[in-house]
């Protein structure tokens, strides 16, 4: 497959299913055994899959799963307390190279330091922030896009500003686009 081809060192990210979700219950077993047979064979591209979900994530890895296939970040969506409360820790159960998460929309002020950990380590390695976008968007406010960001700096994950509410401008020092 060409597009599994390294081109000049840099190694391509896929953002799985963004309009879907690879771990609903709705999803049929066999089409997930084919997106799997595809990921476990293209190992130059690095595939993030996010889901709402975390919690059927185990029960629908592949038999060969074991630690993790190394190009495979798996990530949770978390938009406020509750959902981080739920979900991280479902995430975390499962071995990966690099857990993530959304926090898009960000819908209040999320502690987030106890979960995270720098690339390499276990716990969170990469947070995504963001605000809504697409009509009726509710507010996220930008001091808790830069409490997510120092706490990201504090503990060495990696920290990602993806869009302000409305796809307002982003300021200046939220402007931070880092991978693990």
């Amino acid at each position: 497959m060409k597009w599994n081809q390294l081109a000049q060192g840099l190694r391509p990210r896929v953002f799985t299913l963004s309009l879907g979700d690879f771990f609903d219950n709705q999803a049929e077993p066999e089409w997930r055994a084919d997106a799997w047979a595809i990921i476990r064979e293209c190992r130059n591209l690095d595939w993030l899959i996010l889901t709402k979900r975390p919690q059927n994530i185990r029960k629908m890895l592949p038999p060969d799963w074991g630690d993790g296939y190394p190009q495979v970040w798996l990530g949770t969506t978390t938009e406020n307390c509750k959902e981080a409360s739920r979900r991280i820790r479902h995430l975390l159960a499962i071995p990966a190279k690099v857990h993530w998460l959304s926090a898009e929309p960000l819908l209040e002020p999320l502690e987030l330091r106890c979960h995270l950990a720098p690339s390499g380590q276990h716990g969170i390695n990469w947070v995504v922030g963001g605000g809504e976008t697409g009509g009726n968007e509710r507010y996220s406010n930008p001091d808790w896009f830069r409490d997510l960001r120092d706490q990201c700096r504090t503990t060495g994950a990696a920290y990602f500003m993806k869009q302000m509410t409305k796809k307002a401008e982003i300021p200046p020092d939220l402007l931070i686009r880092e991978y693990p």
